[in-house]
C-alpha cells in the first residue's frame, strides 16, 4: 500500500476532487465513490477527500452541483431509467460553436432591437404628453367658445330688445298726434 499523504491540498488537487465529484453526481453515482476514486489518484484517504470536499469546496461549487443534478435528471429522463437505477454514463456532446456564435449574433440583434423599441417608447411617451397638453388646450378653447357664444346670444337679445323699444317709440311718435316741428322748422 502506498503512503498516505497528509500535506496541504493544491489548487490542482482541489480541481480534480471537484471535477470527479461533479462527474459522479451527473452520472448518478455517490460522492463516497468519488472520494474513493480521487483518493487513489492522489494517494489520500477517501475520508480526507470527503473532509476536504465538505469543509472547503462544496460551498464554492454550489451552482455547479445544481447544474450536475439537473444534468443527471435529464439523463435519467432521456434514458428512461427508474428512480433507483443509476443513469448510464455517457459522453456529453461538445457545444456547437457555430450555433453558439449564431445565438450570440441573435442576442446582439435582439439587444439592438430592444434599444430601438425603448427609444420608440420614450418618443411615444413624449407624444402622449403633447397630446394631453393639446387636449387640455382644446378643452379650454371649447369653454371659451361656449362663453363667447352665450355672450353673443345675450348681445343679440339685447339688440333685439333695443330694436323693439325703438320701434315702439317710433310708432308712438308717428301716431295720430301732430308732428311737432323743432325750432328750425324741421321734423325731429
Amino acid at each position: 500500500m502506498a503512503a498516505v499523504r497528509q500535506d496541504a491540498w493544491t489548487n490542482e488537487e482541489d480541481s480534480l476532487l471537484a471535477e470527479t465529484v461533479l462527474k459522479h453526481i451527473r452520472e448518478g453515482s455517490t460522492q463516497l465513490q468519488a472520494f474513493a476514486e480521487v483518493g487513489k489518484k492522489l494517494s489520500r484517504t477517501p475520508a480526507a477527500c470527503g473532509f476536504r470536499w465538505n469543509s472547503a469546496l462544496r460551498k464554492r461549487y454550489k451552482n455547479e452541483i445544481e447544474w450536475a443534478k439537473k444534468q443527471r435528471k435529464a439523463l435519467k429522463k432521456a434514458s428512461g431509467t427508474k428512480k433507483n437505477q443509476p443513469a448510464k454514463p455517457g459522453p456529453f456532446p461538445a457545444p456547437d460553436v457555430q450555433a453558439l456564435d449564431q445565438f450570440i449574433v441573435c442576442l446582439e440583434q435582439l439587444k439592438t432591437y430592444l434599444t430601438k423599441v425603448d427609444g420608440y417608447v420614450q418618443q411615444m411617451e413624449q407624444e402622449n404628453e403633447k397630446v394631453k397638453e393639446l387636449e387640455k388646450r382644446i378643452e379650454s378653447l371649447e369653454r371659451e367658445n361656449r362663453m363667447i357664444s352665450q355672450d353673443y346670444l345675450a348681445l343679440l337679445a339685447i339688440m333685439e330688445k333695443a330694436r323693439k323699444m325703438t320701434e315702439k317709440k317710433e310708432t308712438r311718435n308717428d301716431g295720430p298726434e301732430e308732428k311737432k316741428e323743432d325750432a328750425d322748422g324741421g321734423l325731429p
